[in-house]
């Protein structure tokens, strides 16, 4: 199904920007909310007719956001996670974070336009903000442990004599299982 979008939804297009939508998404969400329209022929001209009418405008909405991203240069970001021995993130790193240690930097940035796959490790990552169709930016993240000192702990490993036990534990117990199956078909 073709749908005419009638707003920016990341991760599927942007404003009038004509996309193929599978036909339940298309009739149940984004008709009935208003983020788009069926691309039929008559839709697609008037599309066309506005887009033409629209083009001053939308050269200077595009200037605005390469005015914006120009803020984002030089911008590198460092968030504190806890962190498990293993280095796992206890929770995880995404979006949200991101936007508020652009906030700690002064720089306000709306959370829908901000796209960042979620951070569970610490390590450097990259979150892009949408500001245009054309006009993306790429920050580099760099996920470091808030508690640096459990890392930096030695990893406790099982005594060598345990793992030597283990098969005589288990034999043992087997021996015990077979004497109470022998006693309780004796007993019947």
């Amino acid at each position: 199904m073709e749908i005419i979008l009638k707003e920016d939804i990341i991760g599927l297009g942007y404003k009038n920007d004509i996309v193929n939508v599978k036909s339940g998404y298309g009739r149940n969400y984004l008709i009935p909310t208003g983020k788009g329209v069926i691309a039929s022929e008559s839709a697609k001209k008037v599309l066309a007719e506005n887009l033409r009418q629209q083009a001053h405008k939308l050269a200077v909405l595009k200037q605005n956001a390469e005015e914006k991203a120009k803020v984002f240069e030089g911008v590198a970001l460092e968030i504190p996670a806890k962190v498990s021995v293993t280095g796992q993130l206890y929770g995880s790193v995404g979006a949200a974070q991101v936007v508020a240690a652009l906030a700690e930097k002064g720089i306000e940035v709306d959370r829908k336009i901000v796209t960042m796959r979620d951070a569970k490790q610490v390590g450097d990552y990259e979150a892009v903000v949408h500001f245009h169709k054309e006009v993306e930016v790429k920050v580099p993240v760099k996920v470091v442990a808030e508690n640096p000192e459990v890392l930096e702990a030695p990893v406790v490993e099982e005594a060598p004599a345990a793992q030597e036990e283990a098969p005589a534990v288990e034999e043992e117990i087997a021996e015990e299982v077979e004497d109470f199956m022998e006693e309780a078909a004796t007993a019947e």
